[in-house]
């Protein structure tokens, strides 16, 4: 019984660290530009907010 050639582990396990790697800096990404969006939408509303009250002066 021919069990065949040796499976090739270390390509397999170097693919998930950078899988894994690719996944992590994606979900950084989504995290970073979700803040800069709520950052620019809080800015936004104080401006709209000042302007209303200036307006009703």
């Amino acid at each position: 019984m021919a069990k065949g050639p040796e499976k090739n582990t270390k390509n397999k396990a170097l693919h998930t660290k950078l899988l894994n790697r690719k996944n992590a800096k994606l979900q950084q990404e989504k995290k970073e530009k979700a803040l800069r969006l709520k950052a620019l939408v809080a800015k936004m509303n104080q401006k709209k907010n000042s302007e209303d009250s200036e307006n009703n002066l």
